[in-house]
């Protein structure tokens, strides 16, 4: 059914400094202790498509480590993505500070060949510390036939994960949504009545494989987000947005409390600005990661529109 999506992710790396590596050869440094996975078939095209004639398929990962060592860590994480699958880019990758009230954006490196992305983070992680980072992409997964719609997606845990959490989101405007196996969770409504799947998964091994499959009727090629846009334009005035837009439980990379997390609102909302997929990423000289992050968690909270922040950013980049 469809074409299948597999997330091929064999391994985690943390890679550290040679003396540190010594002194914790022995033992388990980071410890992956939660994993979201949102699969959010056409719910936003990639930042660099005004519009896409194959409707896309966004994935997010958010990732809470813990430092199990006695001693700061500092140095460069490395996953594997599903870089071979069709049209395959990146959208946005981004860490969070000790206390998650402020995100950055990485520099990362995507290696097609080994088939990772690595980056350095972006502070100490101390001791019993929990480090949190996001990674967004795209890829043209989704199978069509006619106003048919079918998915298979396959998540292999590349450690040892104490809770996964895979999350589906049917996309508006959609109909007769079926998924294979049901959801371990009762389906849920975010504050826009969006509708989630989330499958809950306690203990995932390195190399444990799960399988889901969606297919679901969609006559709208507008995808997700834009339809949410017009709405908000239409009966939302750009003064009042901050008081009267609830705000979104992610753009994976706008969440900064557990709370969210526990309550099942994670959804990215974005309109994401270029990146680089296949030499290292660098930063725009024209303004800051950390200027351009909170431009984004402005966005995510209703403190601004969409045409706003892309004014901001052509206003910082001039």
């Amino acid at each position: 059914m469809g074409k299948k999506l597999t997330a091929a992710l064999l391994y985690f790396v943390l890679m550290l400094p040679a003396a540190a590596l010594a002194e914790e050869k022995d033992s388990s440094i980071l410890k992956l202790e939660e994993l979201n996975v949102q699969v959010m078939p056409e719910f936003a095209n990639h930042p660099n498509d005004k519009k896409a004639e194959q409707p896309p398929l966004l994935i997010g990962y958010q990732g809470s480590l813990i430092n199990q060592s006695p001693n700061a860590q500092t140095g460069k994480i490395e996953i594997p993505l599903p870089v071979n699958e069709e049209n395959f880019r990146i959208g946005f990758a981004a860490d969070y500070s000790s206390d998650l009230s402020q995100m950055y954006e990485i520099e990362y490196e995507l290696d097609l060949k080994k088939g990772t992305i690595s980056w350095e983070t972006s502070r100490q992680i101390e001791p019993n510390d929990q480090y949190k980072f996001v990674i967004e992409f795209y890829t043209d997964a989704i199978n069509v036939k006619n106003e048919t719609k079918t998915l298979d997606y396959s998540f292999k845990s590349f450690a040892d994960i104490t809770l996964v959490n895979v999350t589906v989101l049917e996309p508006m405007k959609s109909s007769n949504v079926k998924l294979s196996p049901p959801a371990t969770e009762a389906p849920h409504e975010n504050p826009y009545g969006l509708k989630m799947h989330t499958y809950q998964m306690k203990g995932m091994k390195a190399g444990e494989e799960k399988n889901f499959s969606l297919t679901y009727n969609r006559k709208e090629t507008k995808t997700t987000s834009e339809l949410m846009e017009e709405v908000n334009g239409q009966s939302v005035p750009a003064k009042a947005v901050k008081t009267e837009k609830a705000p979104l439980g992610l753009t994976i990379a706008g969440i900064s409390a557990a709370s969210l997390l526990a309550a099942g609102l994670l959804i990215l909302f974005l309109k994401k600005r270029q990146r680089q997929t296949i030499e290292p990423a660098t930063a725009n000289p024209g303004i800051g990661s950390e200027k351009r992050a909170q431009l984004r968690k402005m966005l995510v909270d209703g403190s601004i529109t969409e045409t706003e922040y892309s004014e901001l950013l052509k206003k910082f980049n001039q």
